[in-house]
């Protein structure tokens, strides 16, 4: 009798530790994303978190939070660090002086298109490792593009957008006063009602903003000048304490799921550009695009303020010309 109440008792424990390793063994993350919950981007990071799951055999669970309900977006960097937030997705404008060599990838560096630039995004990440990101775990980078100026009125060449009003982000407000225009610094998510109520004149946006913000009803030109494109980059990082706890089997098939995830919404950034463009047009936006003389005369403005950036990375001991000359080199290789 007694070795069964042993026997039993030993049962009773060995299902104790392997039930307690199993619960240890499952990570459970919470990952923000800035979309509604209906947008492309945030179907496409459910699918993202889906197949890391499936990846780490159900290791790994990702619950998504769509609408920066689990941090505001300018916070999204420090709460992913403070662990707040498992995996954050925001702009790296958001994280502003914390990102300095990175910097470069929000230039106007002529892109053609969120495709392009996300591989560029990843890419340079690659090659330079930034110490900046140290104290999280990169797991992507990707962005929207190209960046134009549209005007509420009509206008038909660069030299036209000299005195307006443009409402623009402040890193991307020297592009704006490069072309002899204002720039009014001001959240996306007052533009809409500030160009209705004819407070500025026109915006500084990538293209799906067209239809993601509904720009697209209240301008009726978009300038296609490709020498002022620039990328609005973002990041998809994740806290540093909960990366280190998985296995470096679980690491190596989430890095692979990143890779992967970076290209696909590269490719979902031109298919929303497209739809945004279709959008607009169906609004009466005409869409101008300037000569090629004419890209090459605003490439010359858009010169000190890639200067002024390699002066800036080099005050702070930062290799701002490699990663210039990197990002330059890359867009012309890669079409």
């Amino acid at each position: 009798m007694l070795k069964a109440r042993v026997l039993v008792c030993m049962v009773v424990v060995f299902i104790f530790f392997a039930v307690t390793n199993i619960v240890h063994a499952q990570m459970k993350l919470r990952l923000s994303v800035m979309w509604p919950p209906q947008h492309p981007h945030t179907k496409l990071f459910e699918e993202f978190g889906k197949e890391i799951e499936k990846a780490t055999d159900g290791r790994v669970t990702v619950t998504v939070f769509a609408s920066n309900t689990l941090s505001p977006p300018m916070q999204v960097y420090d709460n992913t660090v403070k662990g707040v937030v498992d995996i954050g997705t925001a702009l790296l404008a958001y994280a502003p002086g914390r990102l300095p060599l990175s910097e470069v990838l929000q230039l106007p560096l002529g892109y053609k298109d969120g495709y392009q630039g996300s591989k560029l995004a990843q890419a340079y990440y690659k090659r330079f490792r930034p110490k900046e990101f140290d104290d999280v775990k990169v797991l992507f980078l990707h962005g929207a593009a190209p960046g134009f100026i549209f005007t509420k009125k009509p206008v038909n060449s660069t030299e036209d957008v000299k005195g307006l009003r443009i409402r623009a982000n402040a890193e991307n407000a020297p592009i704006v006063k490069a072309l002899g225009a204002a720039p009014v610094t001001m959240p996306v998510t007052e533009a809409y009602d500030a160009l209705s109520r004819g407070v500025v004149d026109g915006t500084l946006f990538p293209l799906e903003a067209l239809q993601g913000f509904r720009i697209g009803e209240v301008v009726s030109t978009v300038l296609e000048n490709y020498a002022v494109s620039y990328l609005t980059s973002q990041f998809v990082i994740m806290n540093k304490e909960k990366w280190n706890k998985l296995s470096p089997e679980d690491q190596k098939a989430i890095e692979k799921l990143s890779d992967e995830f970076n290209d696909r919404i590269g490719k979902q950034w031109v298919e929303l550009d497209k739809k945004a463009k279709e959008f607009a047009m169906s609004k009466g936006v005409k869409f101008v695009t300037v000569s090629k003389h004419e890209e090459e005369e605003t490439a010359k403005k858009m010169k000190p303020i890639l200067d002024e950036y390699v002066k800036m990375a080099k005050s702070k001991g930062l290799p701002g010309d490699e990663a210039l000359k990197f990002c330059q080199d890359f867009l012309k290789t890669f079409k």
